[in-house]
């Protein structure tokens, strides 16, 4: 759905539809590619491991996520992709052309196409909204007549058309943020990296730069890069997600899949905190309870469906609910709740479970 949807934007955006041939020589399956690229650095002649060999690839108009814990290596991850740090070895390939290998005007080229947000904004506190969104298309020798037009439309697009003459000091968190995304937008990138962009931000604030970026995403079809360190950050906004600790690849793959269905200890750790599940807390809960302990994991449409009730009068079998939840994973709606099934027929019930497409992975016999 992903590429298909970029497909579209970019179709509409070139016009090239009826012109399939050609269009889809411009459209790549892959814009990000990295080959076992790593990096290290020296500290006091002794060698430090920021990110270990890693292959990875980010497809285009995607919304990619990477977490990790402090000193996990993401920020390093997101910085070689415009090489404000520098490899110490392997490939990153974007739309097939090997970044490692630039020279300082390919360099150039490559970073007008990327564009950047940052944790703390990084405003001109001397220049005004309008000045920050400008100043990007100033260093690359727009005219003004551009700029003016330029800066206008991207004001209009993070609603902070009002603000154009107000200074940064005078602006709140999330304010600042928006103008950190339309300067960011400002030379047209095809990709835009998000550094902890929501970190400084209160919860509600969060949710709408994150609504925002989704849109984005959606009208213009820019493929997405977002580090963070909150897996709730990863559920409202991303299509796929990458796993780092210690400098290490550990999981990645669809986020309804990792989050859902969390490999590595990491991974889990991440998910519970995002489902403010205290796992001590439910284990000791097995104790308290007999029969078998399963999760159930609805996705999509089923997640509305009163499948729990029929299937237990179907089978016979009591259900005692030990934790649970009902959330949305971007745009698709997902249950997972932990029950305790006991008396009837809880092989019954378990296969009706799985023929309606609901996960069962069952905790206890």
């Amino acid at each position: 759905m992903v590429l298909l949807r970029t497909i579209w934007n970019n179709a509409v955006r070139w016009g090239l539809l009826g012109f399939t041939p050609l269009f889809f020589l411009l459209v790549r399956a892959a814009v990000i590619r990295f080959q076992r690229l790593h990096k290290s650095y020296s500290v006091a002649g002794r060698e430090v491991v920021a990110l270990q060999p890693l292959d990875l690839t980010i497809a285009s108009g995607e919304v990619f996520g990477i977490i990790g814990h402090s000193g996990a290596g993401k920020s390093t991850l997101i910085r070689l992709i415009n090489r404000l740090e520098e490899p110490s070895g392997g490939r990153l390939l974007i739309g097939g052309e090997d970044v490692t290998a630039l020279d300082r005007a390919g360099l150039r080229g490559l970073r007008r196409r990327i564009g950047m947000i940052f944790q703390h904004f990084n405003l001109l506190s001397s220049r005004t909204v309008a000045g920050n969104v400008a100043f990007p298309l100033e260093l690359a020798g727009t005219p003004r007549s551009e700029i003016d037009a330029r800066v206008a439309e991207l004001l209009a697009r993070v609603g902070l058309e009002q603000h154009a003459d107000k200074y940064p000091v005078q602006l709140s968190g999330g304010q600042k943020q928006r103008v950190g995304i339309a300067r960011a937008l400002a030379t047209h990138p095809q990709i835009l990296l998000c550094d902890e962009a929501t970190s400084a931000l209160d919860p509600q604030t969060t949710a709408s730069v994150l609504q925002l970026l989704g849109q984005i995403n959606r009208e213009l079809g820019l493929t997405i890069v977002l580090i963070t360190h909150e897996m709730d950050v990863i559920r409202r906004v991303c299509d796929r997600v990458a796993v780092l600790d210690a400098g290490q690849l550990v999981e990645s793959g669809p986020v309804a899949e990792v989050f859902l269905h969390p490999q590595h200890p990491t991974t889990h750790r991440f998910v519970s905190e995002a489902e403010q599940v205290d796992e001590r807390e439910l284990h000791r809960s097995f104790a308290a309870v007999g029969g078998r302990i399963v999760r159930l994991t609805f996705l999509g449409a089923d997640t509305y469906q009163p499948l729990l009730g029929r299937i237990a009068r179907d089978t016979g079998v009591d259900y005692n609910i030990l934790s649970g939840r009902v959330d949305r994973i971007k745009d698709t709606p997902y249950g997972q709740l932990t029950v305790a099934l006991a008396g009837g027929d809880a092989n019954a019930a378990l296969a009706g479970f799985a023929a309606a497409g609901v996960h069962v992975e069952e905790l206890r016999q």
